[in-house]
């Protein structure tokens, strides 16, 4: 399949964390770019930030995108597809409430893009929730596992499955989802398909924010976690010895545009992740930053220093495939991350 050209690029759910950073990356790297919006009220912050991109930047309206034929008319003339709107929150009770709209929103898309002959490449934002599973000995998760144990989960215990469960199943239910439907029309379509699992995505927002209530679910635990006196009531269990793996929202950003360009991503599944990691690592970072990136802060958690150097997490990922295939993606250093999020935090939530 060719390199997608310097066109027109869909991106799907335009106003959200992560997908603003791919539109400003795209613009960045001369791509034209028509962003999804659920009401023309959301992106009037986008149309002002891209405001200087003049005609390579519109916004289009789509209500429900788990209406079929929700994107036909917004997917007309693209070159590509970045779709990364999908709910995010451990909220739901009823499973369905994040299964249904991750689910149908991304056979949607690719559906209408079936009969679209310009489209030359689709990338959908995934997530390693359809990778990992809790295991009870240490495990290296690649791009050949599948969360079957989410999905089961939500199967047999229905609303009484954990909330991490509900999440990890709508991600591994829409991912299968989108290479059902490429690989069904794989003869027959213009396009091929790229999915990116990334890890908790942390670092600088560009998108619409202007209180800490208003972080979405990733961002506000790093605001939790790092930046609330006491890491918000965190027992100190839960920030030196519960691992997670993170990359920064620049970097996987830059993998979406990477996704486009790079022909040997086509029919891939890539794992986007800079490295495991605990809170206490974040949080002794923060306190060693000369001057506070977030002077209004003094009170920033100690947590317990150092815990975090030599702690050995459950779950690691193979990132073999992903260097391979993207040698020039440099991640984010963990102190950038840490000080670029702090400064944009003091800069655009205040307290």
């Amino acid at each position: 399949m060719p390199i997608v050209p310097i066109g027109k690029v869909l991106v799907t759910g335009a106003n959200g964390y992560i997908a603003a950073w791919v539109v400003r990356t795209l613009l960045e790297k001369g791509y034209s770019v028509r962003g999804t919006v659920r009401s023309e009220q959301k992106g009037l912050h986008l149309k002002k930030i891209f405001a200087s991109y003049k005609e390579k930047f519109e916004t289009v309206v789509v209500e429900d995108i788990t209406k079929e034929g929700a994107f036909d008319e917004a997917v007309k003339g693209v070159d590509a597809i970045e779709h990364t709107a999908s709910p995010f929150h451990f909220k739901a009770d009823d499973p369905k409430e994040l299964i249904t709209p991750a689910v149908n929103g991304t056979i949607s898309v690719l559906k209408s893009a079936l009969s679209i002959p310009s489209v030359r490449r689709i990338v959908v934002t995934s997530s390693v929730a359809s990778i990992l599973e809790d295991l009870p000995a240490p495990k290296v998760f690649s791009e050949s596992d599948w969360n079957e144990q989410a999905i089961i989960a939500v199967n047999t215990e229905g609303n009484k499955a954990s909330p991490a469960n509900k999440y990890r199943a709508s991600k591994t239910l829409a991912e299968k989802a989108a290479w059902e439907v490429y690989n069904a029309n794989k003869g027959k379509i213009s396009w091929d398909l790229v999915t990116l699992c990334p890890p908790m995505v942390y670092g600088p927002g560009i998108h619409d924010v202007s209180s800490p209530s208003a972080l979405g679910t990733s961002a506000a635990d790093w605001y939790n976690s790092v930046v609330r006196p006491n890491s918000g009531g965190k027992p100190i269990q839960a920030i030196t010895s519960v691992a997670f793996g993170y990359v920064d929202v620049r970097d996987i950003a830059m993998a979406h545009a990477l996704a486009l360009q790079k022909e040997d991503a086509g029919g891939e599944r890539l794992i986007i992740i800079n490295k495991e990691f605990v809170f206490q690592d974040f949080i002794d970072i923060a306190n060693s930053l000369s001057p506070s990136p977030i002077p209004s802060h003094t009170d920033l958690p100690k947590g317990s220093p150092g815990a975090g150097k030599g702690f050995q997490p459950m779950v690691t990922y193979d990132r073999t495939k992903t260097s391979k295939i993207f040698p020039e993606l440099k991640y984010h250093t963990m102190e950038e991350t840490t000080k670029d999020t702090l400064e944009d935090l003091s800069a655009r939530v205040g307290s």
